[in-house]
């Protein structure tokens, strides 16, 4: 049925759907039985049956191309145009033809109800009324009709401005519901873009630390080298859960386990850490927990990977400013910092996921090293307990 059928606000897109707007536009040519029974019972000449029916053929041509195309003409000048000639040829016939032929008028407002934009159809509606209502008054018998056609001319021709606006509006709310379901698919590929990058950017980085120092141990100390491997077997199948569970949206970091995760990766890369203990960080939201623990899980890696440090020491503290209290994160290492001062895909990432729970971040260099702060906001946390030593 869906290629059948035309719902409000769709154009028809298919010589069937096109058919079907056409037989439910036609089917209220149903009330042009009045003149059709004057030219056929009215007693007029030969000639003027003929010219009446010509008249009447191009009345409905021109109407059934204006109704079909409501909605689809950008300048109103041609369509007021065309509903000036229908008026004017609904006129002519009236006049021409006797009373019969006023229910023209009801065609040509509705046709401008239907065409024209309401700002202008508030207008021709009236219009029309008032012009069929001259035109009666000058018909022999008009008046009899007229009260009769007046409110099928007026009630019609605002229900279709009703009908028109109505289109619109559901036009233009299926094209907010696409942009929106757009914009949301646009927001869950930068999620797993962004939980994938730091998922495999850390666990990658520890294989490969430990992997190269595998293979330094192997030829003098290979039971060594066997303990790096099983700790590079149970770094990847944590990641091929950490994949899995980001996928699935269901991925939350605990900053007591990040803590755990940082003191091996910093160990295999030889940098010594001074970590704060994972029983002292107290309680804090789960949404504010999760961003501090990414923002560790960042900076570690950053660490490992470019800083050449030989220490790390990171603090996690509680503190109350202007905005309210804060939960606060710094790594602050004793490297370089690497060579580029253009931040990466991974601090942006960590910048964007912690402006989602209202909280900021201040990377770059110090006096003897690189610091990364994150700040995220808390209501209820308590005091988490200050780095401890270097484990």
């Amino acid at each position: 049925m869906s290629g059948i059928g035309v719902t409000i606000g769709q154009r028809p897109t298919n010589l069937r759907q096109r058919a079907v707007k056409a037989l439910w536009t036609a089917v209220w040519l149903v009330y042009l039985s009045a003149p059709v029974s004057d030219l056929l019972h009215g007693g007029h000449p030969a000639g003027v049956r003929a010219l009446g029916w010509l008249g009447l053929a191009v009345f409905v041509t021109w109407y059934m191309l204006l109704v079909f195309r409501a909605g689809r003409v950008d300048r109103p000048a041609p369509v007021l145009g065309s509903l000036g000639v229908l008026a004017a040829q609904s006129a002519l016939l009236a006049l021409t033809l006797g009373r019969e032929w006023l229910v023209l008028f009801v065609y040509v407002s509705i046709a401008s109800g239907a065409a024209l934009p309401s700002r202008l159809s508030r207008w021709t509606v009236p219009g029309a009324c008032a012009l069929m209502t001259a035109v009666a008054f000058a018909v022999p018998d008009g008046r009899g009709l007229l009260w009769g056609l007046l409110v099928p001319a007026a009630l019609g021709g605002f229900a279709m401005t009703g009908v028109r606006e109505l289109i619109r509006t559901t036009v233009a709310l299926r094209e907010a519901r696409a942009t929106v379901a757009r914009l949301a698919a646009n927001e869950e590929r930068l999620r797993l873009a962004r939980d994938l990058h730091d998922l495999l950017g850390h666990s990658l980085s520890v294989i490969t630390l430990k992997s190269e120092l595998a293979g330094r141990m192997l030829p003098d100390h290979p039971d060594r080298a066997a303990r790096q491997v099983a700790d590079i077997e149970q770094v990847s199948r944590q990641a091929l859960v950490d994949v899995r569970e980001a996928v699935t949206g269901y991925r939350r970091l605990r900053l007591a386990g990040e803590l755990d995760g940082a003191r091996v990766a910093l160990r295999a890369a030889g940098v010594v850490p001074a970590l704060p203990d994972p029983a002292g960080l107290g309680d804090a939201p789960e949404d504010a927990e999760s961003a501090l623990a990414w923002a560790l899980r960042e900076a570690v890696t950053n660490v490992v990977r470019h800083s050449g440090a030989r220490r790390c020491t990171v603090d996690v503290v509680r503190r109350q400013t202007l905005d309210g209290p804060v939960l606060e994160l710094s790594v602050e290492d004793d490297g370089t910092g690497g060579s580029s001062s253009i931040p990466g895909n991974g601090l942006r990432g960590l910048g964007e996921r912690l402006a989602a729970v209202g909280g900021t971040l201040d990377a770059g260099p110090v006096r003897h090293g690189f610091r990364l702060t994150a700040r995220v906001p808390v209501e209820t946390a308590a005091e988490p307990g200050r780095k401890g030593g270097a484990a």
